[in-house]
């Protein structure tokens, strides 16, 4: 072989297997039981005790009241965010970020998880319909639980911190975090959905979210992801 050849061959980016994966999804699927734990105790609370019904339907009044002109301009464009064409466009943006990464498995997790949660939050709401305490002539709908809003906003997060490099995770975050607290108090000053709706559609998002996560680390323990190398 020719020295330059060598040389060529020798700087040409080529992929090995990366190192093993060594977490187990274990704790991922304890997180995801607990979500699923949680869900059942917040919808049992809120729709089938009287006292948690009317605690429900109390906080939402005191969101209500902090609705202003402004307020309710801010809320409608930032719920506008949620709406099917732009977070179909903000997941093909993660899904293609994940793939130019080189991380095709994460990828396809992101894209099971934005179309698996919201559509679980679209199947639950008519299956669990259940009549809200009505105070101060608010009036929800039997058919909210849990918020499709909440769920969107908290599973395009969650698979945002999964996209991003690790040194800009802790950002990706509480930017996040910020994010999806301001769609759900957004949702209660509009009086769109029940303060139970809300946490609902977050346990939901993270249950998804938890479970691609185990699904990751099982993957990466019985195939280790390839790394790329000079």
């Amino acid at each position: 072989m020719s020295e330059q050849a060598y040389s060529a061959g020798a700087i040409s980016p080529r992929r090995i297997p990366g190192p093993p994966d060594r977490r187990s999804p274990t704790a991922a699927l304890g997180i995801a039981a607990l979500c699923a734990i949680g869900l059942a105790l917040v919808w049992i609370a809120a729709e089938l005790t009287p006292a948690g019904q009317a605690r429900d339907s109390i906080l939402l009044n005191h969101f209500v009241l902090l609705n202003r002109p402004r307020v309710d301009v801010l809320a409608n464009a930032l719920l506008g965010v949620l709406a099917p064409a732009p977070f179909i466009c903000f997941g093909l943006i993660l899904v293609a970020i994940a793939i130019v990464r080189g991380r095709p498995r994460v990828a396809l997790a992101v894209a099971l998880v934005l179309s698996l949660a919201p559509l679980t939050a679209e199947t639950l709401k008519p299956l669990l319909a259940h009549p809200h305490v009505q105070i101060g002539g608010i009036y929800i709908a039997p058919a909210s639980w849990p918020s499709g809003h909440s769920t969107a906003a908290l599973a395009l997060v969650l698979c945002a911190v999964l996209v991003a490099p690790v040194r800009l995770r802790p950002l990706v975050l509480g930017l996040g975090i910020a994010f999806a607290a301001a769609v759900g108090c957004s949702l209660l000053i509009l009086a769109w959905h029940m303060p139970s709706d809300v946490v609902g559609g977050y346990l939901v998002a993270s249950l998804w979210m938890a479970l691609a996560v185990a699904g990751l680390r099982a993957s990466d323990r019985r195939s280790p992801p390839m790394a790329r190398v000079s």
